[in-house]
């Protein structure tokens, strides 16, 4: 793959990460406020193993980010 195409997927991955981060950060946040509401354990499960996979994705996509940097330097 050229370098430019390199660059494209580049942000590509780097967009996700940032969109992932963000959705994460929310997700954390509100299973935090719903402290003092009434919480059904196995929703807030769902909700923690939801977190846990986006979290996954992310290493994923970073693990990624990595080898395209170094094809980048290698070109």
């Amino acid at each position: 793959m050229e370098e430019s195409g390199l660059k494209d997927e580049l942000n590509e991955v780097d967009g996700q990460i940032e969109r992932l981060r963000r959705d994460v950060a929310q997700m954390r946040e509100g299973i935090g406020q719903s402290w003092d509401g009434p919480t059904d354990p196995a929703e807030r499960s769902m909700l923690l193993t939801n977190v846990e996979q986006q979290e996954a994705l992310i290493d994923d996509l970073q693990v990624r980010r990595e080898q395209i940097l170094q094809r980048l330097g290698s070109s």
